[in-house]
């Protein structure tokens, strides 16, 4: 006769059985991939990373589109220019939800715009969108705003006197102070104790998100809430950055005037009033900080990231720093106002940008999307609530799309004319980051400005320049020192 710790263990290998026979017999409609294992399915293949160097090489085996099994979620993964057109544009909004997958869940809740779904992410972001407008997105406005952050950056760099410096303090700044000012309504010094905090709570998280630990804690949450690591250190950092905002909101409440709002948490506290007898209102506090929070951390990490690979860039390919420049000379004639327009008269300086942000490629493997309703692509069918992810990796090095998809070269968007030609670069759909128009902004007035103040140069003694990356949520460059000689 069988003991209770036997027939615990029999029970418990069977509902293990049961489970993995389930995995198996979903995969059949789903699209080929790695056998999964048991609990795991395939994180130990993937080295617990959505790393996008292993995404590729899978699709090499399995092919364009490929399930994967994180625990028992299939994730099914998109390769290439054609196959991620094929999905996530032309099928833009049957794909348009977020997974709820556990850790992002509990980190970001379901509120705000970046992690919300359904009737909720509609009525954020199409406040978001709103707002920005409101607030001078595509006016004089908010592009003063953007120069006077970039003479701020400029006299910073200046102050370095040509002596070797490590430019992300000064980036961060002064992109964030961008991004500040139009959810706070206000700037910070560089110096300021809470603005440092802030800074590291934002690189906590991507940390916290971009480890191991935080797949992990997908598959075995109820062990992982329990456990140590940087996934902890990840919510230790939202929780400031929520408590931060949650003050901010109740100082524009004493403090501000509704009837003149001047930034994001001035319009939403508006909205609040304004639709409170709106039974499917989803306008409350606790989304007013979720927003509050996303356009912070979005407004904050990509354009800083991209920001520091440009430089880095610039110093690994002088040739190409001294056409930028060449260029700025020849059309802007020594003026110091860089507008937002004048990229229609630099082509080559705008196909640097956008050269920037495609080899860089930070955010390489995006973030995951469920299908809001059953959707065919390609001979297969997904059912709602299948996760989807688009390797951008993939797209943005295919080698049938791209010139020199090794390379860095602007003449990836150059015509035979020398013209700017637009790519696919963002192939992106209806998740189009609501920022997206003020992070262009942002890259070509304070890129065109430090190019037109300065040569950047290695520091004395240093021959070799590092372009290797990074992994976390986002592809960063390892820190690194140069030179801002005065142009």
């Amino acid at each position: 006769m069988l003991t209770i710790s036997e027939l615990f263990f029999l029970f418990l290998g069977s509902l293990l059985m049961i489970k993995y026979l389930k995995v198996i017999w979903i995969s059949r409609s789903l699209p080929p991939g790695p056998i999964p294992f048991p609990l795991i399915g395939n994180l130990w293949a993937l080295k617990f990373k959505l790393h996008p160097q292993t995404l590729t090489q899978l699709s090499s085996l399995y092919g364009k589109i490929y399930t994967v099994w994180l625990g028992d979620d299939p994730l099914v993964v998109m390769n290439g220019w054609r196959a991620v057109k094929d999905g996530i544009v032309s099928h833009s909004e049957e794909l348009s939800g977020r997974p709820v997958a556990t850790f992002l869940k509990d980190l970001l809740g379901g509120g705000g715009i970046l992690m919300s779904n359904g009737h909720v992410w509609k009525q954020q972001r199409r406040f978001g969108l709103m707002t920005l407008r409101n607030l001078g997105l595509g006016k004089r406005g908010l592009e003063s705003r953007i120069q006077d952050e970039a003479q701020y950056m400029v006299e910073s760099f200046r102050a370095q006197k040509g002596a070797p410096f490590e430019p992300f303090n000064i980036i961060t700044a002064t992109v964030s102070n961008v991004i500040s000012a139009v959810v706070y309504g206000h700037r910070f010094s560089i110096d300021d104790a809470i603005y440092q905090e802030l800074i590291k709570s934002n690189h906590g998280l991507l940390e916290g998100g971009g480890s191991a630990f935080s797949k992990l804690y997908d598959v075995f949450p109820w062990l992982m809430r329990h456990i140590p690591g940087p996934h902890k250190d990840a919510f230790a950092k939202m929780n400031y950055l929520r408590q931060y905002t949650a003050k901010e909101i109740q100082a524009h409440k004493e403090n501000g005037t509704l009837e003149e709002p001047q930034d994001v948490i001035d319009y939403y506290l508006d909205q609040i009033e304004k639709s409170r007898a709106e039974a499917d209102s989803t306008f409350h506090e606790e989304n007013l900080i979720s927003m509050a929070v996303d356009f912070f951390l979005a407004g904050t990490e990509t354009t800083t990231t991209t920001l520091q690979w440009a430089l880095l860039y610039m110093v690994a390919y002088p040739d190409i720093q001294q056409k930028v420049q060449e260029e700025l000379d020849n059309v802007l004639d020594g003026s110091k106002l860089v507008c937002y327009e004048d990229r229609k008269r630099l082509p080559y300086t705008n196909a640097v940008i956008h050269e920037v942000q495609r080899y860089a490629n930070i955010a390489a493997v995006g973030i995951p999307r469920t299908c809001v309703k059953e959707v065919n692509i390609h001979e297969y069918c997904l059912k709602k609530g299948t996760m989807v992810l688009a390797n951008l990796d993939s797209v943005l090095f295919d080698p049938q799309y791209w010139k020199t998809p090794d390379q860095f070269n602007p003449n990836n968007f150059l015509d035979k004319d020398g013209n700017f030609a637009h790519s696919c670069s963002l192939l992106i759909g209806a998740r189009v980051c609501v920022g997206e128009q003020l992070a262009r902004y942002e890259l070509f007035i304070f890129f065109t400005i430090l190019m037109q103040s300065f040569r950047f140069h290695l520091p004395e003694g240093v021959t070799k320049v590092n372009t290797e990356y990074i992994y976390n949520l986002t592809l960063q460059p390892h820190p690194y020192q140069i030179c801002a000689i005065p142009y």
